[in-house]
This record gives structure tokens, sequence and C-alpha cells, in this order.
């Protein structure tokens, strides 16, 4: 197949190398020719996925029009924030009938709090989309370390295309129809996540984390159903799956911001650490706490952290609230 990789961050790179090594014809757009001329003449990423050598198969255009022209699926890797401007710039050279988009951010929109997929049709009309999930973080990935994902489509036909696509010995995808349940558990579990960053920061030990995870997985469901999602979707690789090795490994961008906030740093600070880095948790927390209200969910994890991150709430009171809840069954 031909593919464009829309985004020169970690995430997207690390895509791209696993379409390269089956033989896929791939080429990586970015928003700064300067950047992709970089990554073109040193065959590195160093700005997003240091230390991987990157194939010389793999090929680099900041034309969106000759990025994007004749190719037969684009990746949409660019975060959420910023993904509307690269769906504009798309829009002129979109062709419907030939492009496949796989969604591979994990994000709501902030002030629409639109869902990923709602966010395309809102740009591009009708599309033939999927979404591509699970617990993958792009460094190893990049390394070939055993990964497994779903993909999943409200044409299952598209579903397994993207899975015979992407599927390899050592990144093994399975597919699906339930694009709200998966679009909300890639999304959600940052929220989470920045929640257990906050207990190893405080390092307050394995109980809380493990009770964080299990309410967390809880919750998230929960939402997922009132906004459309199904239970079991998030049971599987794009809930429990992405939970667990979000709020557990060091790779995570959303648990490092919970960290250092558990060692009693401000949000500015740590997100201006981090350059252009993004931790999709910190917006996806207003999303995901705006969208509870709408549909009348309980979310107490959600809110302390939305009050925590964009309210000043500070951490103790939050993990005071949560622990003196009402008693309730489980």
């Amino acid at each position: 197949m031909r593919i464009t990789v829309l985004s020169d961050g970690g995430w997207g790179t690390a895509l791209a190398m696993n379409q390269v090594s089956n033989g896929h014809d791939v080429t990586i757009w970015g928003p700064f020719p300067d950047y992709l001329d970089e990554m073109r003449r040193t065959r590195r990423n160093p700005r997003f996925l240091a230390g991987v050598e990157l194939p010389a198969g793999l090929r680099f255009e900041a034309d969106m029009g000759k990025a994007v022209e004749g190719r037969d699926m684009l990746i949409l890797a660019t975060p959420t924030q910023y993904l509307r401007g690269v769906l504009a710039k798309l829009a002129p050279v979109f062709d419907r009938e030939r492009h496949v988009l796989v969604d591979v951010a994990k994000g709501i929109e902030i002030d629409s709090w639109l869902r990923i997929s709602e966010m395309v049709e809102s740009v591009l009309g009708e599309t033939r989309y999927v979404v591509l999930s699970g617990p993958s973080h792009a460094e190893e990935v990049s390394r070939r370390v055993p990964t497994a994902v779903v993909a999943a489509s409200a044409d299952l036909a598209l579903a397994e295309l993207v899975q015979q696509s992407f599927i390899n010995d050592n990144f093994r995808v399975y597919t699906g129809t339930d694009v709200v349940g998966v679009e909300l558990g890639g999304a959600l579990k940052n929220v989470m996540a920045i929640a257990a960053g906050i207990i190893d920061g405080m390092k307050l030990g394995d109980n809380p984390k493990a009770a964080l995870m299990t309410r967390g997985i809880s919750e998230m469901g929960r939402l997922g159903e009132l906004l459309g999602g199904k239970a079991q979707t998030f049971s599987g690789l794009s809930g429990i799956g992405d939970l667990i090795v979000t709020c557990t490994s060091g790779h995570s961008r959303n648990r490092h911001v919970g960290e250092e906030l558990g060692r009693g740093k401000k949000l500015p600070e740590i997100l201006a650490s981090m350059g252009m880095v993004v931790a999709e948790g910190v917006t996806t927390a207003k999303g995901a706490h705006a969208l509870a209200r709408r549909v009348g969910a309980e979310t107490p994890i959600i809110d302390e952290i939305y009050a925590v991150l964009h309210e000043g709430r500070n951490v103790p009171d939050a993990i005071r609230n949560l622990m003196s809840r009402s008693a309730k069954p489980e």
C-alpha cells in the first residue's frame, strides 16, 4: 500500500517504521520543512523519538498535496488539539473515494468536546475511517517490542484492511466495530494516568494505585456507555490494556505530568519543561469533565483531576475528597 503519516511525532514515526517493515511505500508529512529535512538527512527523529534509526525506505514530504496524492491510506497521528488545523490543510486534496483514514491520536477536542471521528466528519464529511488504539508506546513499537492493539471501524471490512496492513510478528492487530468505545478508551485513560502519576510522585505506595486503576476503568466504562460506547470495549486493549500501560510505564507523558504534580510542581512549569511533547490528558480532562456533566455521569476521579489541573485544587484535598465519599456497593 501507499501510505502517508500526517505527523512527524514519535507515534507517527514508530508506525511509519512498522509499515516500512511490512513492505509498504511510506511517507511522513510534517508541519516544519526544516525538521523534515533534518530527519531525511540524519535518519533520526531526536525531538520526538530519540535513539532510533529511521529505515532507508522512509520518505519525507512537507507539501500536503504531494504527500497525499495517489496514497491509499492516511494515518492521522497529529495531537488532538492540532488535528483540526491539519485536517483543514488536507481538505482541498482529500480523496474520499480512495483515502482510508486511520486515526492513532487519543484525545477530545477542547471547547467542541468532539471525539476525533466527530472532528474528522465536521471537517471532511463522510470518510472511510478507522481508529487504531491500545497499549502501545512509540518507544517500544519502534524497537519492535511485541505489541497488541485494536482497529475499529463502523465498516468491519475497513478494520480488517487496516489489520492486514499493520500486522506482523511484533505488532498484533485485533478488529472491532465500536469506534466510540475505542476512541474514548484511548482518551480517558490519559486522565487516569495523570492520577496514577500523582500517586507515584507522592510515593503513596501500591494500594492506592491499584484502587485508582480499578475504579478508573469502572468510571471510564460508565461514562463511555452513556456516550454511546460498549461496556465490553473498556475491558479490552483500548480500555484496561491502555490504562495499565499508561498508568505504569516510564514512557508515559501523562503519568510524568502526574508525578511532577505529586512532587509539588505547578502545571505551567511542568508543561514548559516538556517542550513540544504533548500530554493529551491535560486537555482531555476538560473534555471528559464537560461530557460527564452533559450526560449526567458520575466521574469522581475525572472531576478531581480536572479540579487539580484547571481549578487550582491542591492534590491532598483531591485525595481526601475521593476517600471521604459516601459508602456504597462496588
